[in-house]
């Protein structure tokens, strides 16, 4: 049957291809755009009937964190949620599922070899602080019987925006190589496996919390470097130190290039998922293939 699909965020990357996913099979998609001025009365009169409601809204994190930007990335995301939540309770006809973005950056940065699922505490830090906040911004609509899921995304990999369109100039240039001592983690997700997380979320009721929307492949910094490199055949040679990332890009640098953490999607391989797309190589592929760079 044709869902009513409510999507906030949908010019972003995951709200473009979330909506062109469902529009292709034939639901109506309402997008509730990036950031919009949102009133608790324009959102009540927006989400009254709707079938599934899908919370994506947010700056964008891989700016430069000055005072005034990082309380921005915290009141885009929780700001936003805290109201979204607060219309969905006293909505007549409330959704039956609630979908909000949250990031793996939750766990905060570990070095290889510690494996992380949904079960794990919340880490130290600006990133985990917030992506604590935002997801208890969506209990309200919890307790009041709604089913939702705090979708915690990895590295967004695809050929119309994320991490791979930003490096891929700079290693068509032969000007890549590896970040600091390319020993961090690389938890990653492809884009065109969001939604079919998405759908197999929609279809199993039994999924609610935190869920790991990452691929089941985590790999290094350093091996990242190396199969790009190989796939656009281009040398990678000039590493970029440490003091580097902290001069171009501060405390952002530090945190998102410098630092990572092994997650592992542990709620939706025990749920039934099956990845189509698993490992790291054949998602560079499938992107190159298809991009125009």
């Amino acid at each position: 049957m044709p869902l009513n699909i409510t999507i906030s965020g949908s010019t972003g990357l995951i709200g473009r291809a979330l909506t062109d996913h469902f529009c292709g099979q034939g639901h109506k998609v309402i997008p509730l755009g990036h950031l919009p001025p949102w009133s608790l009365h324009m959102l009540q009169a927006k989400l009254e009937a709707q079938d599934i409601v899908i919370h994506l809204a947010g700056v964008n994190i891989s700016e430069r964190w000055t005072k005034d930007y990082k309380m921005l990335i915290q009141s885009s995301r929780v700001e936003t949620t805290c109201l979204l939540s607060k219309a969905l309770v006293s909505l007549k006809q409330k959704p039956r599922l609630y979908i909000c973005a949250s990031a793996i950056g939750y766990y905060g940065n570990h070095p290889a070899g510690i494996v992380l699922d949904e079960d794990s505490p919340v880490g130290e830090g600006f990133l985990p602080e917030v992506c604590r906040q935002w997801e208890d911004a969506t209990l309200s609509a919890f307790h009041a019987g709604i089913r939702v899921v705090n979708m915690r995304t990895a590295v967004v990999l695809g050929k119309n925006g994320g991490a791979l369109a930003r490096m891929l100039p700079i290693f068509n240039l032969g000007l890549g190589g590896i970040l600091g001592n390319g020993e961090q983690m690389i938890s990653w997700i492809a884009l065109d496996e969001i939604p079919l997380i998405v759908d197999h979320i929609i279809q199993t009721g039994s999924l609610s919390g935190p869920v790991n929307v990452v691929a089941p492949e985590v790999l290094s910094n350093r091996e990242f470097t190396s199969i790009l490199s190989e796939i656009i055949k281009r040398p990678a040679f000039l590493p970029l130190p440490a003091w580097g990332v902290k001069l171009l890009f501060g405390e952002m640098g530090q945190q998102l290039l410098l630092e990572g953490a092994q997650v592992r999607p542990a709620r939706l391989q025990s749920s039934g998922y099956v990845f189509k797309y698993p490992d790291i190589r054949s998602v560079m592929q499938k992107v190159l293939n298809s991009a125009m760079y």
